[in-house]
């Protein structure tokens, strides 16, 4: 696909009604309780986080492709990953796999910093670049390995893993402070997961299953291998 079709678009305007009735969708369909996700949603213009030929499509009930191969999630997915995450404003988080940047910003509207890592470069660099574009400045895309998490900056309060793996990445359970939550698709094949929420604990972690899911393959070190 063409990148030049992805870049921000600021006639925000343009497609306020169909965002609120995404918003609303979330609250009375998918029950997304949090108040906070729900205003992050209304916030943040997800078509400008799609190809200029998709636009009309941004706010559907249904995950988009963008460049790379990759696809920005269904809204749905991105709420609810949120919401699992129970963040706070002052919270630290980091996610793996930013995509079109959409979950960035979303995430970047509740907690107080985000770190974000994408593995493929053009998408990395468009990312930071429509985040920067909105206004959003507690927020950093770096092109890196996501299984490996990003050291520096841990603990954090949240993970969030937009890419479906075989296993839970040690390395990002490492990452997270006790009481910390790291929420990440798990599944045996490519083809489909389970929603998964680790919580740390002083003693190790516990593991929640938030039901059936399908994401793109978490490639990387503790993920699949190409």
């Amino acid at each position: 696909m063409q990148t030049t079709g992805q870049q921000p678009s600021h006639r925000s305007q343009d497609f306020a009604i169909p965002r609120e009735r995404m918003a609303e969708r979330l609250r009375d369909h998918y029950h997304i309780k949090d108040l906070k996700v729900l205003e992050a949603m209304r916030a943040v213009p997800r078509h400008a986080f799609v190809p200029e030929a998709l636009q009309s499509r941004a706010y559907g009930d249904h995950a988009l492709p963008i460049s790379g191969s990759q696809t920005i999630s269904q809204p749905y997915i991105v709420a609810r990953m949120t919401e699992l995450l129970e963040l706070k404003q002052e919270s630290r988080v980091l996610e793996i796999g930013a995509g079109s940047g959409y979950q960035t910003a979303v995430l970047a509207k509740i907690a107080g910093q985000v770190y974000s890592i994408e593995r493929i470069a053009d998408l990395a660099r468009q990312a930071q670049g429509r985040i920067r574009q909105l206004g959003i400045y507690n927020a950093t895309v770096k092109c890196f390995d996501g299984t490996l998490g990003w050291a520096t900056h841990a603990p954090y309060d949240g993970i969030l893993v937009a890419a479906g793996g075989p296993s839970v990445p040690e390395p990002l359970v490492a990452q997270l402070r006790i009481g910390g939550r790291l929420v990440v698709p798990i599944g045996a094949t490519r083809e489909s997961q389970r929603l998964i929420r680790v919580i740390k604990t002083a003693t190790g972690s516990t593991q929640e299953d938030h039901g059936a899911c399908a994401f793109v393959p978490l490639i990387g070190q503790h993920g699949w291998t190409s």
